[in-house]
């Protein structure tokens, strides 16, 4: 695993005073963006009056103003998401006792629905900033971050846990602390997955945007500008051409950052790529090129690259570990870690019985019995909605990340089709299903998957992105091909970001039966039998009995789901599919 060096200038120091033609483009580029940035953000602080007193437009020249808003909200909640990932996949990666409790809990995050969360949020936004559109920026934002944080942070963690021994060995030789280790060994190391997922969480935020940006509170509805809003009025108002123009304003804010930051940052990770010998190709980018030969810019840049340096160099952070290297858990230690376990347990029992006592004082056994058994019917969808796409979507992904200069053609693509926000074809379903009396219990199933397979092609491609150019080319040398190759090369290679992949759809995918099970054009409302359809049915008789109850045995399935086959197929890949 190699990194750039960041402790030599780009540009010799001599260089530096005069700007060069690249200034040229550089700067214009940088600014224009902060002050578009700079321009949206603006609009974030106006009274709620205000907001409200401007309905959303149909107009087409109105969508690069909402395009700009949109895409603010959802790089706030990427950054949000970031932060979230280094803490919460390093805790959970690196303490045993940590693991028990926030794996779980992110299982179970997960798989509650988006609207779960705004019901419960918005109140507390628009508290926190009364009169402001702040409040309900905040919970729009909020909503977005749960549908970017979790396979982000799944990634991170996935990546802690395969680190090779050897690097682990080099790094505990050299007597690293625990904060030289996360940034010389850990955080570079799941750099490649973890670019690959915030790509993936900004291209499945599109698909919430819609839910995050119309929020009701009480009988007050609020409707923050963007293309989300713009979309639901348009569906509303069944204008096919405004839904159109809001594809196409997508389709060019998905260019722009896939050029200015996502392509940048592939370069970028490619540097830390685990292998001995040098990539036959590599990912290039015109901005990245840009940015390095600017002379000003890097001129600009170094005082904060050397302040970066000191601070993350400074001795409270850097402290010696003392003493021999422990490598074995004493006694007291693992009376402990049962202590603990034995506590998790109490808790989730408690909240269990509060659960339980909840949901018994209006509902019977029947209710529970229906709600696993329709618990069953997308369980069964779920699983085999991941084979189907598990077995189109792993080769296409091999595909791509072993060739870079493919993957830079097909980067922009795939991310407008992650993108693509999937209710805009269920009115095209329901016409379908109706035309030729299909069944929805098995056509709507299609439905589930349409916004959640990405997940695995996006870590596949990591995957294989990061697969040593070494270990192809010993493969070469011995002629291994065919399925041989498959069998004993690249599927063990890419088996631990196959699981995040997997794991993630799976959990989108029992959220997206919500709206999946139950979709309607006009008219026509088209049902299957299953939990995510129950839930939807409950939320609009507004039972919230049967809504709790719903959303707790949604969660029980998938921890279950998650239990006996991820968490077995991820330690099977912790010991036995290491890059050692």
């Amino acid at each position: 695993m190699s990194s750039p060096d960041f402790a030599h200038p780009l540009v010799p120091p001599r260089k530096l005073a005069a700007p060069n033609r690249w200034d040229l483009v550089a700067f214009p580029l940088i600014f224009a963006v902060l002050v578009l940035l700079a321009t949206a953000a603006k609009g974030t602080f106006a009274p709620l009056e205000t907001m409200q007193a401007t309905p959303i437009s149909l107009d087409p020249w109105v969508l690069p103003g909402y395009a700009l808003r949109t895409v603010l909200r959802m790089l706030a909640a990427l950054a949000a998401s970031l932060l979230f990932t280094l803490t919460y996949g390093t805790l959970a990666a690196k303490s045993k006792r940590a693991e028990v409790i926030l794996i779980p809990i992110l299982d179970v995050l997960q798989s509650v629905p988006i609207l779960g969360y705004i019901s419960f949020t918005v109140v507390f936004f628009m508290n926190l900033f009364p009169g402001s559109t702040l409040g309900a920026e905040l919970a729009s934002i909020f909503a977005v971050f749960t549908s970017q944080a979790w396979n982000m942070a799944f990634s991170f963690y996935q990546s802690l846990r395969t680190i090779p021994h050897d690097l682990d060995e080099a790094s505990r030789a050299f007597r690293f602390s625990s904060w030289q280790r996360f940034w010389r060994l850990e955080a570079p190391f799941a750099v490649p997955g973890l670019v690959w997922n915030m790509m993936m969480s900004m291209s499945g935020g599109w698909f919430f945007v819609v839910a995050s940006e119309a929020i009701s509170v009480g009988d007050n509805r609020i409707t923050l500008p963007g293309i989300g809003s713009y979309v639901a009025m348009a569906i509303e108002q069944q204008n096919l051409g405004a839904i159109g123009w809001a594809l196409g304003a997508m389709t060019v804010v998905i260019l722009l950052y896939d050029q200015l930051m996502f392509r940048p940052l592939v370069v970028w990770a490619d540097h830390f790529r685990f292998e001995q010998s040098a990539a036959q190709t590599t990912p290039h980018s015109w901005f990245l090129t840009v940015l390095q030969r600017a002379r000003l810019l890097q001129g600009a840049a170094r005082p904060l690259s050397a302040a970066m340096r000191r601070i993350l160099r400074a001795p409270v952070l850097n402290w010696d570990i003392p003493g021999p290297i422990v490598t074995e858990v004493s006694g007291k230690g693992r009376f402990f870690d049962r202590l603990w376990v034995v506590f998790v347990v109490a808790m989730a029992l408690g909240a269990a019985a509060l659960i339980v006592r909840y949901v018994a004082a209006s509902l019977s056994w029947a209710d529970v019995f229906t709600a696993f058994r329709l618990g069953f019917y997308t369980l069964l969808r779920v699983a085999v909605m991941i084979v189907l796409s598990s077995l189109i979507w792993v080769p296409v992904g091999v595909l791509i990340g072993l060739r870079p200069r493919l993957a830079e053609k097909i980067q922009p693509l795939a991310q407008f089709l992650a993108a693509f926000p999937a209710n805009l074809l269920f009115p095209f379903a329901v016409i379908m299903i109706v035309r030729f009396h299909l069944n929805p219990d098995i056509w709507l199933s299609l439905l589930m998957i349409i916004g959640t397979q990405w997940y695995i092609l996006f870590n596949v491609i990591a995957g294989a992105t990061a697969f040593p150019t070494d270990f192809l080319e010993a493969a070469e040398n011995f002629q291994i091909h065919g399925w041989q190759w498959w069998r004993k090369v690249i599927l063990p290679g890419i088996f631990p970001y196959f699981v995040t992949g997997a794991l993630t759809a799976s959990g989108g995918s029992w959220n997206a039966s919500i709206v999946a099970e139950s979709v309607s054009w006009g008219q026509t409302q088209l049902t299957a039998h299953g939990l995510g359809a129950y839930i939807a049915d409950q939320t609009v008789a507004a039972d919230y009995p049967r809504i709790v109850l719903g959303i707790a045995v949604m969660s029980l399935y998938v921890i279950f789901f998650n239990r006996v086959l991820w968490r077995r197929l991820y330690a099977y890949g912790e010991r036995r599919l290491r890059l050692d």
